[in-house]
């Protein structure tokens, strides 16, 4: 498990590991959409429109994910002292904000046919848009600081403290009154979504990972090649 601190075994790793993932990302990505359109039935209340989830669902857990590492390895980058997750944030913010985004679009578009409007400030949409906004101030504060210690540091404290964020994204149709359904899928409660749409969504998700570490792969190795010439 060395690979996911260390750079030169990352590296190691991620030759071996690039290419499967992005042939298995497009193979998924197109099995998820043949499922979703072709053996996905229309709900009896959204008709169509429901396949949007395919492409939200996945979006909006691939960006509590993506966090949630940055969350981890800041914490090893301040407390341990392993300098492979100041890489990791700045490599993989764009993507989580990239999943962010498109969770924000595509549960605009969503919304719009089923609560008639784009946008409402409902505790799940603000958290998810907190969620976006936080992630364009690390990116921003990454091309910011020229003193890349400094910048480094500054960047995982501020992660740390966004990070509060996540469990409000998590549980606000929990706790609050909202327009956005609670959650279908849980650890501790038999899904309430039928198989036929659970199959799709899992492939989608799954797609949606494979294309996120794929794209990650790319950004971690420039990341680590940009750092060491900058070093020599």
């Amino acid at each position: 498990m060395m690979f996911l601190i260390n750079p030169n075994k990352f590296n190691q790793v991620a030759d071996y590991l690039f290419k499967p993932a992005l042939v298995s990302s497009i193979v998924l990505f197109f099995l998820g959409l043949l499922f979703s359109f072709y053996f996905s039935p229309n709900d009896y209340q959204q008709g169509s429109t429901v396949r949007i989830m395919y492409v939200h669902v996945p979006s909006a857990w691939l960006a509590l994910l993506t966090y949630a590492i940055m969350t981890l390895y800041s914490i090893a980058a301040l407390a341990f002292r392993i300098p492979f997750g100041f890489i990791i944030n700045s490599a993989i913010a764009p993507i989580g904000a990239v999943f962010t985004l498109i969770c924000i679009i595509s549960g605009s578009l969503w919304g719009k046919p089923m609560w008639g409007t784009w946008w409402v400030w409902d505790a799940r949409l603000t958290s998810v848009a907190i969620l976006f906004v936080i992630y364009l101030i690390i990116i921003f504060m990454n091309l910011s600081f020229e003193n890349r210690i400094v910048r480094e540091k500054v960047v995982a404290i501020f992660v740390l403290v966004g990070s509060i964020n996540l469990p409000i994204v998590k549980f606000s149709v929990d706790w609050w009154n909202t327009l956005h359904q609670t959650a279908t899928i849980s650890k501790l409660s038999k899904p309430s979504i039928d198989p036929s749409m659970m199959t799709p969504l899992i492939i989608m998700t799954i797609a949606f990972m494979m294309i996120g570490i794929t794209i990650a792969i790319l950004r971690i190795k420039t990341e680590i090649i940009i750092r060491k010439s900058n070093l020599s």
